[in-house]
């Protein structure tokens, strides 16, 4: 793991700030969803990339009924029929 150097407070409302530098490094925008993960002590801050509902597969989705479906699954689905 590599260290910026660079320290933020948690604001009142349980905020922090990422500076620009992390986010324009990062390619990180405005409305950006940001995942959360837990290891021990750690918080670990990942950018939300949608996946699959049933297998967490993240190539080629397909918007179903509001839900993201990879090709495999939908296909499954359809057999089910």
């Amino acid at each position: 793991m590599k260290s910026t150097g660079m320290v933020r407070k948690i604001d009142e409302l349980g905020r922090i700030v990422m500076p620009a530098e992390i986010r324009q490094t990062l390619g990180l925008e405005v409305r950006d969803a940001m995942e959360i993960f837990i290891d021990g002590e750690r918080v670990i801050l990942q950018k939300y990339q949608p996946s699959c509902i049933f297998c967490t597969n993240a190539d080629d989705l397909i918007d179903f009924g509001g839900k993201r479906i990879c090709p495999e699954c939908l296909a499954k689905l359809k057999k089910l029929n």
